[in-house]
């Protein structure tokens, strides 16, 4: 290859990078064209994010282990194996690394008007990054209720070490790994499942409900230090 010919690839790349960088968002046709569409539950109230659970760091190591909270992943079965939710959760994942992603997502859910936002009802945190871009999601948005159900307890420490606490309004729960296994020690919020042990802190009403949040916002709820999920 001339060096005339590298110039010109090195010039065509930076080219692409810097126009991927692109100005405001402006639209949410082109909020959509960075992070993928976000989800609208029945089960729950406001908005949810997800990709493949195929994704998952912990999860799918958990997801091999007998008796734990990831055995028999309800997001790899059913619904969620269907031909438009694997595309959806594709195109999410393509974003991540995207450098407007935050700011696609903050415009999504603040044209919502929606006030309650999930993430990853299917998968978890991909990266450091990834969290650190939740977190800005968060501060951007003061007057939506973020949760954050996980696994990944490395990110989350390497984040209170960095920072210190989240956001207010963006609750982090950290989730035990094996059933009826204790709430995971050194967080503010966890989450835990239990199926013949007793619940432990605030036993989740949905089997009671048609499995739907219904009026409950605990997950969501900073006062709640752990929210315990009868096994599906």
């Amino acid at each position: 290859m001339s060096f005339e010919t590298k110039q010109a690839a090195i010039t065509r790349k930076g080219r692409e990078f810097f126009s991927g960088l692109g100005g405001p968002i402006r639209s949410k046709a082109a909020a959509i064209k960075i992070t993928g569409s976000l989800g609208k539950p029945s089960k729950m109230p406001g908005l949810s994010y997800g990709i493949s659970a195929a994704l998952c760091k912990v999860g799918a190591a958990l997801a091999k282990i007998e008796g734990s909270t990831c055995s028999g992943c309800y997001a790899l079965k059913a619904n969620y194996q269907y031909p438009s939710v694997k595309a959806a959760h594709a195109k999410r994942a393509e974003g991540l690394d995207h450098p407007q992603w935050a700011d696609a997502m903050i415009y999504l859910i603040g044209s919502s008007g929606e006030t309650y936002f999930r993430w990853h009802d299917s998968g978890d945190l991909q990266s450091f990054q990834h969290l650190l871009n939740i977190v800005k999601v968060a501060e951007a948005l003061p007057a939506v209720s973020f949760w954050l159900p996980t696994r990944e307890k490395a990110l989350v420490l390497q984040y209170q070490r960095s920072f210190g606490s989240f956001p207010s309004n963006l609750v982090v729960r950290v989730s035990a790994a094996m059933i009826d296994s204790a709430a995971p020690a050194g967080f503010q919020h966890t989450s835990t499942v239990h199926a013949r042990a007793a619940a432990q802190g605030y036993s989740c009403p949905a089997q009671q409900q048609g499995n739907k949040c219904q009026d409950c916002r605990a997950c969501w709820d900073a006062s709640v230090s752990n929210v315990s999920y009868h096994q599906h």
